[in-house]
């Protein structure tokens, strides 16, 4: 009956999706069996994984990893408020990478920031993500100082409506050229989430209430970025619609599963066409999905972006310091919660807690290595396919 459900609600998005020129496969192209009458197959299928060229490669790098070296590939961090704590994480911690916000470059220059990247990508045993949300408009972590920019990016909805989807094309190659020549090789962008009012708490960081216009810019970006090899990460699944802020508080979405079907996945879809890397899954409760946990920590919901949307890429967990993950997990669990799940990198400020959360979990056997190589292997493959990592 679930599945009866999804599929017609997944014929409305197909019909939807038309009207923008999209295509999906037909059934069964996904996988080549053969359909027989009445089977459910998902119309996301795009039967490929965008990372699948480089896993022996990475394979053959994780054999010579330590178990701690592969637990500290799971995180991306948030940079120290100083440099030599961060060189201190790196030989010690392993982190898969750094989150920088506005704190860690007000004091530096355009040539003192490239500097310390530098400098901390050479003592990183495995080279390292250097990552910022620089969504333009209310979220600039770089572009916020006039040190970098004269003046902040610009929001992609008001860029849009001022120049159209040319000039939002032209801001995410700009800005992508920008950031790279700092040392950054992921931005934390862009947002595809679908209000439905103006009053939402996300609506000033979309692109505003037009599902299939959000799906269009979410392709266009997506596809501007990989032009540039600058990863990026659509945020936040399935969908943040009008909840309330999850930095403060608990949100649940009571929204039916239709909903997202037809609406807040359109522009998912359209950026994992376009081979999007990375997804960020937020932390509101989807009672459509999982009535218990936080998105970020539920299976059911990892299962419809892997499954159902077909998506091969990185899924990776908003912040796990908000509060509306607090009041969900158990002291000292969320970092293992998280894998579970099904997430292959989790955004953490509490760096050494978390990895010694999960190494403890696996010499406790709550957790299988083969769990954590999974995520690892598709991190690596990730940094090979964007160069961050050389493939020879």
């Amino acid at each position: 009956m679930k599945k009866s459900i999804i599929f017609l609600a997944a014929l409305a998005l197909i019909a939807s999706m038309a009207l923008t020129g999209c295509e999906f496969p037909s059934k069964g192209e996904s996988s080549g069996d053969k359909v027989t009458s009445g089977e459910y197959v998902s119309p996301y299928a795009n039967s490929k994984d965008i990372f699948a060229k480089y896993y022996e490669k990475a394979d053959k790098l994780m054999k010579n990893m330590s178990t701690k070296e592969k637990v500290g590939q799971l995180f991306l961090a948030r940079y120290p408020s100083k440099y030599e704590d961060a060189n201190k994480e790196i030989e010690s911690l392993y982190p898969a990478g750094y989150i920088l916000f506005a704190d860690n470059v007000k004091v530096e220059t355009q040539t003192s920031l490239k500097d310390k990247i530098d400098a901390n990508q050479k003592r990183a045993k495995t080279p390292m993500f250097i990552a910022v949300d620089e969504e333009g408009g209310t979220v600039v972590r770089i572009s916020s100082s006039p040190v970098f920019k004269e003046k902040p990016y610009s929001s992609p909805m008001d860029i849009y409506t001022k120049d159209g989807m040319e000039g939002v094309v032209e801001n995410a190659t700009e800005k992508s050229q920008f950031l790279k020549g700092l040392g950054i090789n992921m931005n934390l962008a862009p947002v595809v989430d679908v209000p439905t009012s103006k009053k939402s708490f996300i609506y000033k960081r979309s692109f505003g209430t037009d599902k299939e216009l959000t799906a269009e810019f979410a392709k266009e970006v997506i596809e501007a970025m990989n032009d540039e090899k600058i990863i990026s990460c659509m945020k936040h699944f399935p969908g943040y619609g009008d909840n309330a802020d999850t930095h403060k508080d608990v949100a649940t979405d009571k929204r039916k599963e239709e909903a997202f079907y037809s609406g807040d996945f359109l522009p998912f879809v359209a950026g994992i066409k376009e081979d999007a890397p990375a997804i960020m899954v937020c932390h509101n409760i989807v009672q459509a999905f999982d009535k218990d946990n936080p998105a970020s920590l539920s299976r059911e919901v990892h299962d419809v972006l892997r499954n159902d949307l077909d998506f091969s890429g990185l899924i990776i967990t908003d912040d796990l310091a908000m509060a509306a993950v607090n009041k969900y997990v158990k002291s000292n669990s969320a970092a293992k919660t998280a894998l579970l799940a099904g997430n292959d990198l989790i955004i953490t400020s509490s760096l050494s807690t978390h990895v010694d959360e999960i190494l403890n979990a696996i010499t406790n056997k709550e957790l299988d290595i083969e769990l954590v190589n999974n995520a690892v292997r598709r991190i690596l493959a990730a940094k090979m396919y964007y160069g961050i990592i050389e493939s020879k």
